[in-house]
């Protein structure tokens, strides 16, 4: 059976023998494009998020040289009213183009071959298939000679397209020879019209703006930006994975915690599929984003000296959501004019999720801020280094009961990173305790308006089972007493929210006299311990 030329279904069949969560519905959105002109799709998200189960699914679902009738059947894509149509009725060329750069440099060969290793190996796959292709014509003929004698047409499905332009970010020549190839497919008016029946191209990367990459400029483009109507195929949606919890009788709320937080528009919440199945399946809530890659990965970016970067890091730490502008973002790794080009470029990687409806960036997940509370502690930046210290500390004073040190340092943290307009605002100063105690991750589960007694606590932080700490509870109010912050804790009796959790639990009530006079410190804090 031939790798990269109608290769058959057996990566579907395969996959289906492990659970599978039918994302056959994409095809209906393939199926509407073939023989238009807008046949050539582009969907980025971000590793781990199901890109190569999708291209195996197109590849069972189109290619010729099988009947997938089986694989499919009780499946979503049976409900198309175009589904025997297009069943098994093209050729598939399916590439994977991180394999193509293994091979090569397995082989001791500079990236810049990667191209030619590309149509060396399709070419030799298509003559084995008709001899009647050894004359010596160019590829490209190749490919148009060898839908004529079949009398199909081609579906490219190309996995990890932007591997090239990951790969040689600092080589221009080898993305060069990369995307000459796509043009010769994909724009070039005596070839794709009569050859090319659809394209899907998936990766991490988006298009290029600046025109560099206009070999695929004709390209539908979804991404984690404006995914459109791709939006429920970009991960498990939220209706999924209680079904899923359902199955594996696993608490729905954990999972959400630990892997929710990819809001996208018209589809609601977005879960990574991959770390999903895997706390399902070990029955362990925790980070599956660990490989030494992906850590490194994080902090070349969030480590980068751009003004306003470390800040808005621990903003994100904390749990504060920052509003960005993605529209300058080049869609490269080494193009960057400031912080929002970074954390665009974390929103297309998966690390932060990005809401259309305010254009803000938030950490999704406990999965994700773990990743970044261990990438920020070994970035050599003085001004993360400083924020960790004075975090770290603030814990400290707070379980040990400095009360001084404590209206102190939320004083600095109220006064350094709060706008004047905003100084008395509800949702700054709860931003203001979570910067403050923006290292909470080492130790504690942040919550944010935890239904107790009476009310909401607006900041918890919950102990881990294993650390030994007590719970937080934390209250920033003005014009009023550090003693009547910890007043209204206990008439509306936050504590008992936390009854049973196996923790002392201490009350921190910070008050500021906003109009205290030039020289008098506002702030002043009292701690409690309930037991």
């Amino acid at each position: 059976m031939s790798r990269y030329l109608n290769p058959g279904n057996s990566g579907f069949e395969r996959i289906l023998k492990g659970k599978y969560v039918d994302k056959t519905g994409l095809i209906g959105l393939i199926n509407s494009t073939i023989d238009t002109a807008d046949n050539l799709t582009c969907v980025s998200r971000p590793r781990r998020f199901g890109k190569s189960f999708a291209a195996q699914m197109l590849c069972a679902y189109y290619d010729c040289s099988c009947d997938s009738h089986a694989l499919f059947c009780g499946k979503n894509a049976g409900k198309l009213k175009d589904y025997e149509k297009h069943l098994n009725q093209y050729n598939v060329v399916y590439l994977d183009i991180t394999g193509f750069i293994s091979e090569v440099k397995q082989d001791g060969g500079n990236i810049r071959n990667v191209p030619a290793k590309i149509t060396e190996s399709l070419r030799r796959e298509l003559e084995s298939a008709w001899p009647e292709l050894r004359e010596e014509i160019s590829f490209l003929d190749c490919l148009a000679e060898y839908v004529r004698l079949t009398g199909r047409k081609i579906v490219f499905i190309i996995d990890e397209w932007d591997a090239m332009i990951r790969e040689a970010k600092e080589d221009p020549t080898a993305q060069g020879k990369y995307l000459n190839l796509l043009r010769g497919w994909f724009k070039n008016g005596n070839f794709t019209p009569k050859v090319v029946a659809a394209a899907y191209m998936t990766g991490i990367l988006p298009i290029k703006k600046d025109g560099s990459q206009s070999a695929i400029s004709d390209f539908n483009e979804y991404t984690m930006l404006n995914p459109f109507s791709f939006g429920e195929y970009i991960g498990f949606t939220e209706e999924e994975v209680q079904e899923l919890c359902m199955e594996y009788n696993v608490d729905f709320q954990m999972v959400k915690r630990w892997y929710d937080g990819y809001y996208v528009r018209n589809t609601g919440c977005v879960y990574n599929p991959n770390s999903v199945m895997k706390a399902l399946r070990y029955r362990e809530f925790n980070s599956y984003w660990t490989e030494t890659s992906a850590a490194e990965g994080l902090m070349e970016y969030i480590g980068k000296d751009y003004e306003g970067l470390s800040r808005t890091v621990a903003e994100l730490i904390g749990g504060v959501e920052v509003r960005i502008d993605p529209g300058g973002f080049a869609n490269d790794l080494t193009t960057f004019r400031g912080k929002d080009d970074v954390l665009t470029l974390l929103v297309h990687f998966g690390y932060l999720s990005y809401d259309a409806r305010t254009r803000t960036v938030h950490i999704p997940n406990e999965e994700i801020r773990l990743e970044f509370s261990k990438s920020v502690r070994v970035i050599p930046h003085a001004e993360t280094v400083r924020r960790l210290q004075e975090s770290d500390r603030l814990f400290y004073d707070t379980i040990h009961g400095n009360e001084e040190a404590v209206a102190a340092q939320i004083e600095k943290v109220h006064t350094e990173e709060t706008e004047p307009r905003l100084y008395n605002n509800e949702q700054a100063l709860r931003s203001v305790i979570k910067l403050a105690y923006y290292t909470y991750k080492d130790n504690y589960l942040q919550w944010e308006e935890l239904p107790a007694g009476a009310g909401y606590a607006d900041v918890v932080y919950l102990p881990r089972h294993d650390s030994g700490y007590p719970a937080l509870v934390i209250e920033l109010k003005w014009n009023k007493s550090s003693e009547g912050a910890i007043a209204q804790i206990l008439d509306r009796n936050y504590p008992d929210a936390l009854k049973g959790y196996g923790s002392d639990i201490l009350l921190v009530g910070v008050n500021y006299d906003k109009d205290a006079p030039a020289g008098k410190r506002k702030h002043t804090c009292r701690i409690i311990r309930v037991r």
